[in-house]
């Protein structure tokens, strides 16, 4: 006999740490299947993760070389999100988040090589640290600012401190999130900063 357990739209908000929000987008966009049962949702767990383990397997691209030319942003209507920190667990957590809410996602470690992408690549939003090795996070907002004056920003860091959250107000970024932080409190940010 199959398995077919079925989770409620509750449940699904807490298997896959979103907010109720994005699990209607999910099904709107036709992600995931739902069975609409009176004036609830349900759920089919095996559908839930197929879906996630297709997700898994696309989600982070390859480094972008010297030699890329340029592109521009998707047709598919999906914002383009760009994600810099040194910590590959934080780029890791923040890719795959991002991709369970239907954003086209980037990650680089270094913010070089993040400004080479945000020069070659039509980006919506930029998400970076602030305290990186080699180019710090206030750095390639300057930088990306120069580049694309209206590009919305959220900035990440552990390292809170005063000096950096009234740097960054006056950069006008759209979001300030302090490590550790919650998934839904980064689709949430994200959504604010993008106008959705």
């Amino acid at each position: 006999m199959i398995d077919e357990t079925f989770l409620t739209t509750d449940e699904v908000l807490e298997y896959l740490q979103v907010n109720r929000r994005t699990v209607y987008r999910l099904i709107k966009a036709g992600k995931i299947p739902a069975v609409r049962v009176g004036r609830q949702w349900r759920f089919r767990k095996t559908d839930i993760d197929a879906w996630l383990e297709r997700e898994r397997s696309h989600t982070v691209r390859p480094p972008v070389s010297s030699t890329a030319t340029a592109q521009p942003a998707k047709p598919d209507g999906h914002p383009r999100v760009l994600v810099v920190d040194d910590e590959a667990s934080i780029r890791d957590l923040l890719s795959k988040t991002l991709a369970l809410a239907d954003y086209d996602v980037d990650v680089e470690p270094d913010g070089r090589v993040a400004l080479e992408r945000l020069r070659l690549f039509g980006y919506d939003l930029l998400i970076t640290d602030l305290k990186m090795p080699g180019m710090d996070g206030l750095t390639v907002i300057n930088e990306a600012r120069r580049l694309n004056e209206n590009l919305p920003v959220i900035i990440i860091t552990g390292f809170s401190t005063e000096a950096s959250a009234i740097e960054a107000a006056n950069l006008g970024v759209s979001g300030y999130l302090t490590k550790p932080f919650k998934v839904p409190k980064v689709l949430s940010v994200a959504a604010r900063a993008l106008g959705e």
